[in-house]
């Protein structure tokens, strides 16, 4: 027996032996030595070199005797997948020339990002396509078939059921959006008008996803208590998954409001346990206390939204419907623990409200944060809003889940533009510095995998989020000393730090830190066709 294991042994050696000098004698474009290699996989930190050939990861091992055009010493580094966000606003930045470059995003790590969350960005998938790539790229993009947007398109704002022909051109939409290459169906029911779809809809239209391989990816119901509850909420996610036979994620999973904080528990319960029964379910999550939409999703209710802002105006200049609305605000803005937790972070009609809290421009202007609401809101330009709603335990609860992703739910805006949640310029890091470093909430192959092969594996996106040969050579290089996010809740427009190095695509975007100012590398991705599923 012990003969036969140690035949066996060698034989296995004798491939690496021959393939070994060959490798070791051959030239390549880039090779990054002497790194602390981090997978992607959650397997600890190993020691290897890795050589790159155009985009391609080509070989990984002891390379010592090859030769490159360009050689990393990547010594006391380390080395991993490019980052992958699988929640990201930053489609219209992107789509600009001043902000095609991506840097905030690039100075995190990030490789990739999906966009159109939340239910929203262009239904025509072609056209925004189009003007992504018309200025070139920083990162690669993919795209995800926005539920509200195709709502909209189809049905307007109207809070009613699709007939059975205005189904069928959802549907219509939604399969034009996966034939174009998107990674799945994104919804947000939370927001108007994705609001006032049932759930028998986001099912009939994750099916036609689902025949693509594609995900699910859902801004749930209710984070809070405001109408379903968050149990219910995400109950309504497992259910899609469920019925339309697909992956479901439960995007920027939290417990929002002093009312729901706690509940972690019972949530993640309620996914194991659906896994267990075999039902694809994940999460992604960003790493702050604070959220951020816009005044009017924060605390207005959706049926005063229903029909858009004339409709919105006219119930506001009515007396009793106004009286109606401001009721629901109060209790919404006990919800999120008072008006003092909300900060304005950007407002177009009044720039001197960003920064402040909702509760001091009320004082200021002396009236009550309620009233000061719908004063604001009238006229469908609402400030958006950065609303410190959350609780730390909740936090690491969730993370520490193996089917949690990172996502920064941040968008892409010119430096010195308002006062933005600052999680569009610090996510990853901040997961990083302050949760494994800090906290040790995870360790750091835990939190690289969250950022790397779990996103691509949950969105099927080909060829990324490993260190693997025949791999893509997104690749982030970065000190784990330096690495930290910057930016903060008062001074938001300040990159990241740490990343040493950053390529995509095989090209550099960051190198020897500095961001690569002369060349962009990104692309716009597209579901990979051996994903697509037989329709049973």
């Amino acid at each position: 027996m012990l003969k036969r294991s140690l035949s066996r042994l060698l034989l296995g050696l004798i491939p690496a032996l021959v393939l070994a000098p060959a490798a070791s004698a051959q030239q390549y474009d880039i090779v990054i030595r002497n790194g602390r290699v981090l997978d992607g996989t959650g397997n600890p930190w190993y020691y290897a070199d890795i050589a790159i050939n155009g985009e391609k990861i080509v070989a990984i091992g002891d390379l010592s005797q090859a030769t490159a055009r360009r050689v990393i010493d990547a010594k006391g580094l380390y080395v991993a997948p490019g980052f992958i966000d699988t929640h990201s606003h930053a489609s219209n930045g992107l789509a600009s020339k001043e902000l095609s470059a991506g840097h905030p995003l690039l100075a995190q790590g990030i490789t990739t990002v999906l966009l159109n969350p939340d239910g929203g960005g262009p239904a025509d998938l072609v056209d925004q396509r189009r003007k992504l790539e018309e200025h070139g790229l920083g990162l690669n993009a993919g795209l995800m078939v926005p539920h509200g947007s195709v709502r909209r398109a189809v049905i307007g704002t109207q809070d009613r059921a699709p007939t059975p022909a205005e189904m069928q051109e959802m549907k219509n939409l939604v399969r034009a959006g996966m034939e174009a290459g998107a990674f799945g169906l994104s919804s947000g029911p939370y927001y108007a008008p994705g609001s006032f779809a049932k759930t028998e809809e986001l099912v009939e239209l994750a099916k036609v996803a689902a025949e693509y391989g594609g995900a699910y990816s859902s801004h749930i119901r209710d984070e809070a208590d405001y109408t379903i509850g968050l149990v219910a909420a995400v109950e309504e996610v497992i259910t899609v998954a469920r019925e339309a036979r697909l992956r479901g994620v439960v995007t920027h999973i939290k417990a929002l409001g002093p009312n729901v904080w706690g509940l972690s528990d019972s949530i993640v319960k309620m996914i194991d346990k659906a896994r267990a029964e075999g039902v694809e379910v994940f999460a992604d999550q960003y790493p702050y206390d604070a959220s951020s939409t816009s005044l009017a999703a924060a605390l207005l209710p959706r049926w005063a939204q229903a029909g858009g802002r004339k409709e919105l105006e006219a119930r506001l200049d009515d007396p009793a419907t106004r009286a109606r609305i401001r009721a629901e605000v109060v209790e919404n803005l006990a919800r999120r623990g008072g008006a003092d937790r909300i900060k304005f972070a950007r407002f177009t009609r009044d720039r001197s409200v960003e920064g402040k809290t909702l509760q001091q421009v009320a004082d200021e202007r002396q009236l009550d944060p309620a009233d000061l609401t719908l004063q604001l809101v009238y006229g469908g330009t609402a400030p958006s809003i950065v609303s410190f709603n959350m609780n730390e335990n909740d936090i690491a609860t969730f993370m520490r889940q193996p089917w949690t992703m990172t996502a920064s739910d941040g968008g892409l805006v010119r430096m010195g533009s308002g006062v933005p949640h600052p999680r569009g310029y610090g996510t990853f890091p901040r997961k990083i510095r302050r949760y494994v470093i800090e906290k040790g909430v995870v360790d750091l192959a835990t939190a690289i995998r969250s950022m790397t092969s779990l996103p691509a594996t949950v969105y099927r996106i080909p060829e990324r989020g490993e260190l693997r040969v025949g791999y893509v050579a997104d690749i982030v290089v970065f000190d784990l000393d330096k690495i930290r996010d910057n930016a903060t809740y008062g001074d938001p427009h300040q990159l990241s730090s740490g990343m040493v190095h950053v390529l995509v695509n095989g090209g550099f975007a960051i190198e020897n830190g500095k961001l690569n100012e002369s060349k962009l590398h990104g692309k716009v991705l597209t579901r990979s066709t051996e994903a697509r599923r037989p329709v049973s």
